[in-house]
């Protein structure tokens, strides 16, 4: 980890979380619990919560006045990519996607009862939630379209429409759905974001959508949603009407930060995973897979682009950081199970449990297209490209 950006803070936090993390999560790192769903690693995952809490680690990300430590988005990064070592950091330290990013949305826009009745026990960690926004019907590139509404009936919304890969949403207790409120406004002004208790009538979970084969449960699964005649107050509208867009850009910023913090976590243990089996595994008497050229490459280059990576996220150049970074993380990935061989595509290495699950990092906060296009487009502007055009 880069020193430039150690602050004081981080001195005395950083090496606890380490520990914690080495100590009580990797164990937990089995066949058996990357295999099965979640609930089944999920209850002693609980008990390491309630450790984290007797440590006084819990809420790192929150602000002070909430109990947490008041760190800056840098700070907190460095903290995400230790916590990202074990696929189980986040979700034991309260600060997992996507309540992380509904706790720094309601804690800045909601109302009031919102923030006492669903946003402290968020923080406390007695309730998950999770965010209704992408649409099969419609590219989630252009999240203009939307096909989901929310319509004034007296005092409440009327909300239909139909939602997929709601991050979480089983075991969740409420949804923050992205819906169309103002219609006939500006493409950008047309939605809000409204809560939604998931025990509401009309509320319907379809499906846990299978990923590469495997549906997953609680926490660590994407669902398929329905919303049909759900009727919730206006009083649970989160921000102003029509600033549902903005709202989500607000929230994908320090978003993207946490991801590719994430990435580099994840890329980091891959790499350490890739060197100590490049020096256990024997090819021959005295000859270790080591002593290879195209191993020591793989080293090298997977060396100079995860610190490449690091300073390029800490220093938040935030229109390029997430397609280089996710892209980056899935080469030493690729890399690490290479080097391992045929052992690397099995579940007893948690390289093959990552491949799986993260290939959608290009993907999600929207496709490695999109960003490049953003970036290039910004770019071509300062040489007197018209950005208006189409």
């Amino acid at each position: 980890m880069e020193t430039l950006f150690i602050t004081e803070k981080l001195k005395n936090l950083l090496p606890k979380i380490k520990e914690f993390v080495e100590t009580e999560l990797y164990p937990l790192e089995t066949t058996e619990n990357l295999t099965h769903n979640f609930s089944h690693v999920e209850p002693i995952l609980q008990q390491k919560r309630a450790l984290v809490k007797k440590a006084g680690l819990w809420g790192l990300h929150l602000p002070e006045e909430d109990g947490g430590l008041g760190l800056t988005l840098c700070e907190f990064g460095q903290i995400s990519e230790v916590l990202a070592s074990s696929p189980f950091g986040h979700f034991v330290f309260n600060t997992q996607a996507p309540d992380i990013g509904n706790t720094e949305l309601m804690h800045k826009y909601a109302p009031k009862h919102l923030k006492e009745k669903y946003l402290k026990p968020l923080m406390d960690g007695e309730i998950r939630s999770c965010f209704s926004m992408t649409e099969p019907e419609f590219a989630g590139s252009n999240p203009t379209r939307m096909g989901t509404t929310a319509i004034k009936d007296g005092d409440d919304y009327v909300i239909n429409g139909h939602k997929w890969f709601t991050s979480s949403a089983d075991g969740a207790a409420f949804a923050v759905v992205m819906a169309v409120t103002n219609p006939d406004a500006a493409p950008h002004k047309r939605a809000s974001q409204i809560l939604v208790p998931m025990d509401t009538q009309g509320v319907k979970l379809v499906r846990n959508i299978p990923i590469m084969g495997h549906a997953g449960d609680s926490w660590a699964s994407h669902a398929e949603m329905l919303y049909e005649n759900v009727r919730v107050p206006q009083s649970n509208l989160i921000g102003g009407e029509g600033t549902g867009f903005l709202l989500a850009q607000e929230r994908l910023g320090p978003g993207r930060i946490h991801h590719c913090m994430r990435f580099i976590g994840i890329a980091e243990r891959s790499f350490d995973l890739m060197c100590r089996y490049a020096v256990s595994r024997e090819l021959d008497e005295g000859k270790s897979l080591g002593d290879m050229q195209f191993i020591q490459g793989f080293i090298a280059e997977s060396r100079a682009e995860i610190d490449a990576a690091r300073l390029l996220v800490l220093r938040t150049a935030q229109q390029m950081i997430k397609f280089f970074t996710a892209n980056m993380m899935l080469r030493v990935i690729d890399r690490a199970i290479q080097t391992h061989g045929g052992l690397g595509m099995t579940s007893d290495v948690l390289l093959s449990f990552w491949y799986s699950h993260e290939r959608a990092a290009r993907i999600y906060d929207g496709a490695d297209e999109v960003h490049k296009s953003a970036l290039a487009r910004s770019i071509l502007k300062n040489y007197g490209l018209d950005v208006r055009r189409k």
